[in-house]
């Protein structure tokens, strides 16, 4: 079963430019899709739309976007709420950057974990500190009990993908969720993106530039470029016989993830 389809989606911003032109994909449960391009090719608004929260003056133009068999489109407002907190999450680039800072992070992220799952303020504070180990921060007890003006902005970005990734949704949706942050914590937070597929199930729809992330994690692979879909196919089909010429021009130099062996 596909937990996400894209059907024929158009997006246009303020009635004129089309910033996604008539993109058609799916993704089945479990499954990891990387849509790849270049700054403007229209992978990160193409996820926006997914979960509802296209900027201003942005709307779907044509096609439908369903979440399982829902229509987000036809959705209220209440329901596409509890469809982003239950059924999907997503990390934006800057996600550190939505922390409250007035408040500690331990407090934001219990709450977070408490609103949509039955648990203990002790017990989502012990998820919340395993999450944060999990992901290699120094001393968890101090970044769960700092302010988030008192972390650098990786440390923040690794907070704010450690809430998503806690909530265990059925479909993830990460805007270049790595670009912030150094190679080797890239490869941590790749390799736990992944685990968290295998332990849970989830789908995930990873944005990014980098063709190596892509090539790394992902079980599909969408080629963008002007807002179109240039090449979708496994990542086998992709990496290893792409059919078009932008797919090459992005394989040409493939960087790899500090911490990744052959074979691995």
């Amino acid at each position: 079963m596909n937990v996400l389809e894209l059907e024929d989606v158009s997006i246009t911003y303020q009635n004129t430019k089309e910033a996604v032109k008539h993109v058609s994909f799916a993704v089945p449960e479990g499954r990891i899709v990387a849509i790849v391009g270049e700054s403007g090719s229209g992978k990160s608004t193409l996820i926006r739309a997914a979960i509802g929260l296209l900027p201003t003056g942005g709307v779907i133009s044509s096609g439908r976007i369903l979440f399982g068999e829902k229509d987000l489109a036809a959705m209220t407002a209440e329901e596409l709420r509890h469809v982003r907190g239950e059924g999907m999450a997503m990390i934006f680039q800057s996600a550190g950057d939505y922390l409250n800072p007035r408040r500690k992070v331990c407090d934001q992220y219990v709450e977070t974990l408490r609103c949509h799952q039955k648990i203990s303020k002790k017990e989502g504070y012990e998820a919340a500190k395993k999450m944060l180990a999990t992901l290699k921060l120094p001393d968890t007890k101090h970044v769960m009990n700092a302010y988030p003006f008192q972390l650098s902005g990786g440390m923040k970005q690794r907070v704010a993908i450690a809430m998503a990734m806690s909530m265990q949704p059925k479909l993830l949706l990460a805007d270049e969720p790595t670009s912030a942050l150094d190679v080797t914590v890239q490869a941590q937070v790749v390799k736990q993106m992944m685990d968290l597929r295998e332990k849970t199930g989830t789908a995930i729809v990873i944005v990014t530039h980098n063709m190596g992330v892509a090539s790394r994690m992902a079980d599909d692979i969408a080629v963008m470029k002007d807002g179109e879909l240039k090449e979708f196919g496994t990542r086998e089909q992709v990496i290893y016989h792409p059919v078009d010429d932008y797919t090459k021009k992005l394989l040409r130099v493939v960087p790899r993830l500090q911490g990744e062996t052959d074979g691995e």
